[in-house]
């Protein structure tokens, strides 16, 4: 009995080790830097699965091993790249091209654990209080430990109208937060104006969307209009902006930008300059007229602020860094995410794909946003942000290129650090089996159609909780009205566009802050 195990168990490891040296013999002819195989390497890994074949205790399939084998393999690389199964990659596509529900958030993978990168403005993760910097516990019942941000999402998503619980670890409470929301069609309103006062006009761009180009071209006239003559000074807020489309970021750095300067470009592994992006109608146009014939020239030579916080991140990172560079504003607020790689999806023979980080995007100066992200040239902290989160934080994420001090989140106003949800350990609120200890958990329900129940069915007090979404509602419009006397960020900022000598002082600030490069002794 034991023989023919151990012969099987041969059997396997001879059959899958033949295999991968045909396969990547196969591909390294294909590749122009042929490289000897890793045969010791490859022989472990054909051991393994003849293991799993012979002595595992439930019957995996070949199919089954392989697929966890290739998931491993490119979930090892870095933070966003990902290996998506046949159906992973029809939902990548479907989501692209139709309209879904879902919750409104910017989600990444670190250590095993679901963080949020940024909510998204006007969805029910927004108006449920979601922050940037929380973790994702469960999903309903299910423990997300191990889950890749692919199949979170994947679980979040669905019909509109449809309720789903979420239990948040969040770094300043010692408790579970428990959030009840209702999938919704996200429709996100990406441009927002207002004229904070006479001569001197607000922006917000809240995700960089196909039309975001247009929507701001639209915003600018609407302005003048209200203010009757051109403005003098503009304040674009790119705050929790989690980014978007490439070619709509172009386009709003065109908007301020000299034409036909460089506004982005990226570098592939060899060093080498690849793709180059310039403030021109055929790097931002999607379809139809250019959208920025009409724009005022004022527009190009006015005092412009930018402000960012450590949920602007990719999109937003390349207008700021382009904006920066160019010394067409000054930047205010706090670091921003570092989120300054590409990813590709490259489909494969079985119908699935494979998403993987092949460059890294550079600024006109050629400076990398990767994990350090844009340095602000005034920092304003803001008083209400308790925590903030990186690119820096994830595990396994890429290094800067060129050297320099990394930046992680931090808790701000003086929050002392709580031991209740790091982004290297298992968040103090689940068990050994994955369970959340919902008696001592704090629970935040938002407007959803069965709001007067809890998720065991028991009547809740109907006044109390018509009070306490009253609340909440004020509070979350009160969060989005801009307002310099309850903003201290926003209020900087606008000081500074009406302060023209203050404000040219201030440009390019950042650069000359002295920057720590890495040594041996910064490495751990």
């Amino acid at each position: 009995m034991a023989k023919s195990r151990l012969k099987k168990a041969a059997l396997y490891t001879l059959g899958a080790f033949s295999g991968v040296i045909l396969t990547l013999s196969l591909q390294g002819y294909a590749n122009e830097k042929s490289e000897a195989l890793p045969v010791q390497s490859l022989h472990t890994m054909a051991e393994v699965y003849g293991q799993i074949k012979a002595n595992y205790v439930e019957n995996k399939t070949d199919d089954a091993i392989l697929e966890g084998a290739m998931k491993g393999m490119v979930n090892n690389l870095d933070p966003h790249s990902e290996y998506l199964t046949v159906k992973d990659y029809s939902d990548l596509q479907e989501s692209t091209t139709g309209e879904f529900g879902g919750l409104g958030m910017e989600i990444s993978s670190e250590d095993g654990l679901i963080k949020i990168v940024a909510p998204i403005e006007d969805t029910p993760a927004d108006r449920a209080g979601i922050k940037s910097g929380d973790y994702i516990v469960k999903i309903n019942n299910e423990s997300t430990r191990n889950m890749t941000a692919t199949e979170a999402v994947k679980k979040m998503r669905g019909k509109p109208g449809t309720s789903i619980t979420l239990t948040l670890a969040r770094k300043d409470e010692t408790q579970p937060i428990v959030v009840h929301l209702t999938r919704a069609i996200i429709k996100v309103k990406s441009v927002r104006y207002k004229l904070l006062e006479p001569d001197y006009g607000y922006v917000r761009i809240t995700q960089f969307q196909e039309h975001t180009v247009s929507l701001l071209a639209d915003a600018i006239s609407n302005l003048e209009k209200q203010n009757k003559q051109h403005l003098k000074g503009l304040v674009l807020d790119l705050r929790d902006d989690p980014g978007g489309l490439l070619n709509s970021a172009v386009g709003v750095s065109a908007v301020f930008l000299k034409p036909g300067v460089k506004v982005v470009s990226t570098k592939n592994r060899d060093k080498k300059e690849g793709m180059v992006l310039k403030a021109i109608p055929q790097d931002y146009i999607v379809k139809g007229n250019d959208p920025l014939l009409n724009i005022p020239d004022e527009l190009k030579t006015i005092p412009i602020t930018v402000l960012v916080n450590s949920g602007t991140a990719s999109a937003s990172e390349i207008v700021s860094g382009a904006l920066q560079d160019y010394k067409r504003a000054v930047i205010v607020g706090t670091q921003s995410f570092g989120k300054g790689s590409v990813q590709t999806v490259i489909p494969l023979s079985n119908g699935g794909a494979v998403k993987l980080t092949t460059a890294l995007y550079y600024t006109p100066n050629d400076r990398s946003i990767q994990a350090q992200g844009i340095v602000p040239d005034v920092e304003v902290k803001d008083k209400n942000r308790k925590f903030e989160s990186r690119e820096a934080d994830l595990g396994g994420h890429l290094s800067n290129p060129l050297g320099g001090k990394e930046v992680n989140g931090e808790l701000l106003g003086g929050h002392k650090k709580s031991t209740s949800a790091t982004a290297t350990s298992e968040p103090a609120t689940q068990d050994t089996d994955g369970n959340t200890d919902k008696e001592s958990s704090k629970d935040i329900k938002t407007n959803v159609p069965s709001a007067d129940s809890d998720p065991n069915g028991k009547v809740t007090n109907a006044a109390g909780k018509k009070d306490s979404k009253k609340k909440n509602e004020e509070d979350w419009l009160a969060r989005r009205e801009p307002n310099p006397a309850k903003d201290v960020q926003l209020k900087a900022a606008l000081d500074l566009v009406k302060d023209p000598v203050k404000w040219n002082q201030s440009l390019g600030l950042a650069a000359k802050k002295p920057v720590k490069t890495t040594d041996k002794k910064d490495k751990k």
